[in-house]
């Protein structure tokens, strides 16, 4: 698990949480008219209890989904590149959903029907009057069915490690929520900044560069890489050549003067005894 994948899953819960807003909306609302008689204090330590309770829902997804990558994936990825093109990929898929595509509308209608399950469990924390209540209230609220959550847990699997995979998806969590627990003048002033820069979709733009950056840089690079690597192989082999070459060359003509001064020598002999 590294840094840039932390930061990603933050700003992911972060740059997508007007659209968790759409989602928890009515949940949020209903756990806060089911606090209205209780203190202002309380009241926020209620608040913060349920939010804590859905971070740490998120986070035991989020080990699941490393478990499954570890036990199923790894075995499959060991000593090639496919865990580095699968986890590209999956960064591709999650930021082209933030820009609209609705490739997670399977899982969401699929886990539409485990929240349906869980009905009857949910009816039973109300009203949130209690801290147990509260923190039972955010467990159950981590499984309610949301494409970008689907979309973090993806890259949960392709990193396939658990405790990185739990850790994922805690900070993911952290990033929705500002928007969860702001006021509702702020959350019309947040989600007007969000909606005119267009921040999710730029967030989207750049979560399928570094997708393909994350699987295609690194070929680029050792191509450059083995290019190079070839001059630079015929570069270090020239002079030992060129130093082999001049030195069977003066080896050579030492040994042409050898044999021309046996040879001078030998007439001379011969010159003297005629005489």
């Amino acid at each position: 698990m590294t840094t840039a994948l932390l930061v990603a899953a933050l700003l992911m819960g972060f740059f997508g949480s007007p659209h968790c807003l759409g989602m928890c909306g009515g949940l949020v609302t209903a756990f806060g008219l089911s606090m209205k008689d209780v203190s202002p204090a309380k009241r926020r330590g209620l608040v913060a209890t349920y939010h804590l309770g859905r971070l740490l829902s998120y986070s035991f997804l989020g080990l699941l989904a490393g478990l499954i990558g570890t036990t199923v994936l790894e075995p499959l990825m060991m000593g090639n590149s496919m865990p580095r093109l699968l986890l590209g990929a999956v960064l591709v898929l999650v930021g082209v959903t933030m820009l609209g595509a609705p490739f997670l509308t399977k899982l969401e209608r699929f886990g539409m029907r485990f929240w349906q399950f869980l009905g009857p469990l949910r009816q039973k924390v109300f009203p949130l009057t209690t801290f147990p209540r509260a923190l039972t209230a955010g467990l159950l609220w981590g499984f309610l069915p949301c494409g970008l959550v689907y979309g973090a847990l993806l890259i949960a699997v392709v990193a396939h490690n658990p405790l990185g995979g739990a850790a994922l998806m805690f900070v993911f969590g952290l990033g929705t929520v500002p928007m969860l627990v702001a006021t509702h003048e702020t959350v019309s002033w947040m989600r007007d900044k969000i909606g005119r820069f267009r921040l999710r979709q730029l967030n989207g733009v750049v979560m399928v560069l570094s997708g393909m950056a994350v699987m295609f840089v690194p070929i680029i690079m050792a191509n450059m890489h083995g290019g190079h690597g070839g001059d630079t192989h015929m570069s270090h082999g020239n002079p030992a050549a060129i130093t082999s070459e001049a030195g069977g060359s003066n080896h050579h003509d030492m040994s042409q003067m050898d044999h021309s001064m046996h040879n001078m020598d030998t007439d001379a002999d011969t010159m003297n005894h005629s005489q």
